[in-house]
C-alpha cells in the first residue's frame, strides 16, 4: 500500500514522504480499516515537528481522524492507532473506539466530524455549560475546530461573535452563521466586541489560538463568563493574569479532549450521538473546503500548519493523482 511516512522531525511539507510499505498488522484489540478519508489536522502538523503531547516513534504516518471501512463492510470513524495513521490507503485503530459514521454526511465530512466537534462539544458543553440566550465568541471562526463551535454554538441558541483574519475568511464565518463577525486585521477585536454586546462582553470564548487572541479575550470576557482553552495555534502559550480573572470574576478553562478517551470514553459516544442527531436535523455540517488526493496529503499538512486553509482539508486516497473536488 501507499502511506505517507516521517522519518525525520521538521516542517510537514519537507519531512513527509510518500512511500511503498506493507500492510500494518493489528495487534491485539485492533482493526484493519481501508481509509476512505482522513482530515487534516493541526496536531498532524505539531507531531511531525516533534511539538506534540504524543510522539509517535520513528517513522511514523501521521494522520489522527479517519473516516474508514472495516473488512465486513462497516463505515466507520476513528483516531487510528500510530504509528499507522491516517494518510494511508490502510490504517489500524482500536476496535472499543470505533464509531458509526453518521448516513447524514459523506466520507470526507464524516472524517472531519470527530476531533474538532468533539472539542468543540465538550469545550461548549461539558466545561462552559453554553446555556440559550448566551453570547458565545469564537476565535478562528473560519478555521477546522472554530467552524465546529460556531455550528455547535448556534444550535444551542446562542448568539455567536466570530472573529476571523481577512476578507475571505469572514465570509466564511458569515456564512457558517455567525450573528457578527470581526475581521481582526481590519478592525478592533475588543472594541468591536463591546460595540456588539452593549459593553457586556461574551459569556462563553471558545480559544484555539492563544497569544493575543487570549489577551482580546480577557478584555472582553462578561461578568462570570468563562474563557475555555483549547489550544495555542498562534505558537505563542499566554500566561494569564490570575488576579484579573479573580476582579472580573470570570474562569479559565482548559480543554484537553484527548483525555476523555480514557478517563470517560461513554462520554465520548454519548457526544457522538448527540453529533450524529445534530447532523441527521441538518444543524451541523462539517465544511470541507478541500478534497485532496493522497498524494498531496503534504502539501495539505503543510497549509493547515501555515494557518491558510479555512474549513477542513480532507485527503481521499480513493481519488485519483492531481484530482480534487
Amino acid at each position: 500500500m501507499q502511506a505517507w511516512q516521517v522519518h525525520e522531525l521538521g516542517e510537514p511539507g519537507e519531512v513527509m514522504r510518500l512511500a511503498d510499505v506493507g500492510r500494518p498488522t493489528p495487534g491485539e484489540g485492533q482493526v484493519l480499516l481501508r481509509v476512505r478519508a482522513a482530515a487534516v489536522n493541526f496536531p498532524d502538523a505539531l507531531m511531525c515537528r516533534g511539538q506534540y503531547q504524543t510522539r509517535p516513534p520513528l517513522p511514523f504516518t501521521p494522520g489522527v481522524e479517519i473516516c474508514g471501512e472495516t473488512e465486513d463492510g462497516r463505515r466507520v470513524i476513528a483516531n487510528p492507532a500510530l504509528p499507522h495513521g491516517g494518510f494511508a490507503e490502510y490504517a489500524l485503530a482500536d476496535d472499543a473506539a470505533l464509531l458509526p459514521a453518521p448516513d447524514a454526511l459523506d466520507d470526507a465530512e464524516a472524517a472531519a466530524l470527530h476531533i474538532g466537534y468533539q472539542t468543540a462539544w465538550f469545550a461548549l458543553h461539558r466545561r462552559a455549560r453554553l446555556e440559550a440566550g448566551e453570547t458565545l465568541l469564537v476565535h478562528a471562526a473560519a478555521g477546522g475546530v472554530g467552524s465546529a463551535a460556531v455550528q455547535l454554538g448556534k444550535a444551542a441558541g446562542a448568539t455567536v461573535i466570530g472573529v476571523a483574519g481577512g476578507a475571505d475568511k469572514a465570509a466564511v464565518a458569515r456564512g457558517l452563521g455567525c450573528d457578527v463577525v470581526i475581521d481582526r486585521r481590519e478592525q478592533d477585536v475588543v472594541a468591536a466586541v463591546k460595540e456588539a454586546t452593549g459593553g457586556r462582553g461574551a459569556d462563553v470564548i471558545f480559544d484555539p489560538v492563544g497569544g493575543d487572541a487570549y489577551t482580546q479575550s480577557a478584555k472582553t470576557v462578561a461578568f462570570e463568563g468563562r474563557i475555555v482553552i483549547v489550544g495555542f495555534a498562534s505558537g505563542t502559550i499566554p500566561s494569564p493574569g490570575l488576579n484579573h480573572a479573580l476582579i472580573k470574576n470570570y474562569a479559565i478553562l482548559g480543554l484537553h479532549w484527548g483525555l476523555y478517551n480514557t478517563r470517560n470514553p461513554e462520554l465520548v459516544r454519548h457526544c457522538h450521538e448527540q453529533l450524529t442527531d445534530l447532523a441527521a436535523k441538518g444543524a451541523i455540517k462539517p465544511l470541507v473546503s478541500e478534497r485532496v488526493p493522497l498524494v498531496g496529503a503534504a502539501d495539505a499538512v503543510q497549509r493547515v500548519a501555515d494557518g491558510v486553509t479555512t474549513g477542513r482539508v480532507t485527503v481521499l486516497p480513493s481519488l485519483e493523482n492531481g484530482a480534487a473536488a
